[in-house]
């Protein structure tokens, strides 16, 4: 179940929103003002990551996910299995 995080263009209020599906269709609209002005944020990650010689780090990809617009993926490091 994705979790997205959106803020209104109208009031500025930051809130985030439950899908059943990646690809569910719904009317989104501001909690606060009712407006659906709305973009989509990037949602903030912390980790903690230990720099002893010969660790992983974290990984910033970015491509172009359609004409004029970049995707970026941030692949974090875990335990070796």
């Amino acid at each position: 179940m994705p979790i997205y995080e959106f803020r209104c263009l109208a009031c500025g209020k930051l809130f985030e929103k439950h899908f059943a599906s990646m690809h569910e269709k719904v009317e989104l609209q501001c909690p606060e003002c009712r407006s659906q002005s709305l973009e989509r944020v990037i949602s903030r990650v912390n980790f903690i990551t230990r720099s002893g010689k010969g660790e992983q780090k974290p990984k910033l990809t970015t491509k172009s996910c359609s004409p004029g617009s970049n995707c970026m993926t941030l692949d974090l490091p875990g335990p070796e299995d």
